[in-house]
């Protein structure tokens, strides 16, 4: 079993991230199902809870904040360089583009429009 088993990518402006996520790698986020409390709002990558790799989501929260220096997340592509060439259109920027990592495929570096740095990898 992987390691991960959830991410959560911290936000100052909620719809800017989303849009950046929704177009950097084709796909749709969800709002998640608000809980009873002070919940944090959460918009859910698609993922499967039965599926191998990890779950998780942006989100946006009082005291924390987005930004270098914490956790690096990588996320699965086909081809790693698509959506880092991708990333400066959309309000991030390239940190280091496509290399190869050896066996395990190939990775890129990028900031979000948030600040925060993503990989991005893939097995091409």
């Amino acid at each position: 079993m992987n390691p991960v088993v959830w991410f959560e990518i911290y936000v100052a402006d909620l719809a800017r991230a989303r849009a950046f996520y929704e177009q950097l790698l084709d796909m749709t986020l969800e709002p998640m199902e608000q809980v009873e409390g002070d919940w944090p709002e959460m918009w859910l990558f698609p993922g499967d809870e039965q599926g191998r790799g990890a779950c998780g989501a942006l989100v946006k929260m009082e005291g924390v904040g987005p930004g270098p220096g914490g956790t690096l997340v990588y996320l699965h592509c086909n081809d790693c360089a698509v959506p880092a060439g991708r990333a400066t259109g959309l309000g991030g920027s390239l940190v280091r583009d496509k290399f190869a990592i050896g066996p395990y495929g190939f990775i890129a570096l990028i900031t979000d429009s948030e600040g925060n740095m993503i990989g991005l990898h893939s097995q091409r």
